[in-house]
């Protein structure tokens, strides 16, 4: 049979959508009841299909640890970083405080004397050299001389023996070519006390009658016109008298810690602070 021209597209549309719903009313009768053979592909792909699934999402956590300990490790990293700014600033600060106190502690020795004083740094102890010197950052300059004594604000440190036109030499009192005018505070009696090196210094020519005692302090007797009269030079830690000669020996333990000086006042005479 023909179909007239005119009719045949609505005639080929109709006949493709008849054929469409008898396909989907095929398909959806066959929903009702699965077969064996799909059965079989459900039973075999399901387990496979939970392992898949089950590997994806582990990767997946995986990942987001990873990504978040990445996270966490930056920002320890800037923790640690800013912690150690922090640190180094409070050690800046305890440093200029604990500095803070030792210079009022000089500028309270200063108070208490009449001379001309100069304040500096240590900046190198001689540790090779048979004499036991330290290098102040102040020199001609600054008005230092041969000669100057040098103090701390626990006593007698030494005196300059040599000097350029920004740093000083000093010999320190336990040297044993330093020598001072003492005096027991106690019983007023007068000797030199002599640098022993790393024994210490030992206080000289005080006679055999005179009593001396561990614990006695020695000051500055101020008659060398150096060291003004009175200034703490250390405390007696050994008495002993020999059976032959005429003056004691006795032991001193300097009152300055020489190892940890790093301030102090070069002393100007009064002699000389004029010129």
């Amino acid at each position: 049979m023909l179909i007239p021209h005119k009719y045949q597209s609505p005639f080929v549309a109709a006949v493709l959508l008849i054929i469409s719903l008898a396909v989907i009313s095929y398909s959806a009768s066959r929903l009702a009841e699965t077969g064996f053979l799909r059965k079989m592909v459900l039973e075999v792909a399901s387990p496979a299909e939970n392992a898949i699934n089950v590997l994806l999402k582990g990767l997946h956590d995986s990942w987001k640890r990873y990504i978040f300990l990445v996270g966490i490790e930056d920002e320890n990293r800037r923790l640690r970083y800013g912690n150690a700014v922090l640190n180094e600033q409070l050690n800046n600060y305890r440093e200029g405080y604990m500095e803070g106190m030792r210079l009022r502690k000089l500028l309270n020795l200063k108070d208490g004397l009449t001379n001309q004083v100069v304040a500096a740094r240590v900046i190198d102890r001689n540790r090779v050299s048979l004499f036991k010197t330290i290098l102040i950052d102040k020199g001609t300059a600054d008005g230092m001389r041969v000669g100057f004594p040098v103090l701390s604000e626990q006593g007698v440190v030494g005196r300059i023996i040599e000097t350029a036109w920004h740093a000083s030499q000093v010999l320190l009192l336990v040297d044993g070519n330093s020598n001072v005018d003492g005096m027991i505070q106690r019983s007023r009696a007068q000797g030199i006390l002599q640098g022993a090196g790393s024994a210490g210094c030992n206080l000289k020519y005080i006679s055999r009658v005179e009593e001396v005692l561990p614990g006695d302090v020695v000051l500055t007797a101020g008659l060398a016109g150096v060291f003004p009269k009175g200034l703490l030079l250390g405390v007696i830690s050994g008495v002993s008298r020999k059976e032959e000669g005429l003056f004691q020996k006795i032991d001193v333990t300097p009152a300055v810690d020489f190892g940890r000086l790093e301030e102090v006042l070069a002393l100007i005479p009064d002699a000389r602070a004029g010129k």
